[in-house]
């Protein structure tokens, strides 16, 4: 039987969200990777971080490197993504076009940005204590943005941001286009995650 009356949800926004297994083992080695590359490199480079510690891009080049072990590690994860949004690719021609580390400390945060010239980009956490400072997306329909009446109660539909609570292990795959920011880090912990750009080459 037809239905009289529907709501078709069309264009939707996705954030892909899952818990790496074994992660704990796998962020051992990880932290002790990014926090040698920050005791050799204090500044790093000022890109969405605010006071926070950004790492210049990893090395790539060399299969058996840490790196390149942990992108391995979670290409199940990356597929599935792939093959939710029914793309078309073969896995030699995905390519990581770029990798680095964040480390935010209390009162760091990240400003909304975008990932230009990728389909998807990701964050892994490898500590993310309680109050570290949420994952935050806007929604990229700028029409929508600016202009919107009052609304009694948040929705789906009139929502212009979203906070997503991450915990260690997450995986955080999404639309690189996808305005995002991280919330301040309001613990006296270290907030410590890997991200990186994905493309798939033609």
């Amino acid at each position: 039987m037809k239905q009289k009356n529907q709501i078709l949800k069309l264009f939707s926004q996705p954030v892909f969200k899952y818990e790496v297994e074994d992660y704990k083992t796998q962020n051992r080695e990880l932290l002790k990777y990014i926090y040698s590359l920050n005791e050799n490199d204090k500044l790093g480079v000022k890109k969405s971080n605010i006071s926070g510690w950004h790492s210049k891009p990893f090395n790539m080049e060399n299969k058996n490197d840490l790196p390149n072990k942990f992108l391995s590690k979670i290409n199940i994860y990356i597929k599935d993504v792939f093959n939710k949004y029914g793309w078309i690719y073969s896995d030699d021609k995905v390519k990581c076009t770029s990798m680095w580390a964040i480390i935010n400390k209390k009162g760091n945060f990240n400003i909304e940005h975008t990932h230009p010239n990728n389909y998807l980009s990701a964050a892994y956490y490898l500590k993310a204590p309680q109050n570290c400072g949420n994952f935050k997306v806007s929604n990229p329909n700028i029409l929508n943005r600016n202009l919107q009446p009052l609304s009694k109660e948040g929705t789906e539909f009139n929502s212009n941001s979203a906070s997503i609570k991450i915990t260690e292990g997450d995986l955080l795959i999404f639309p690189a286009y996808l305005p995002h920011s991280v919330e301040v880090n309001e613990s006296d912990e270290d907030r410590v995650i890997i991200s990186f750009n994905l493309d798939i080459v033609r």
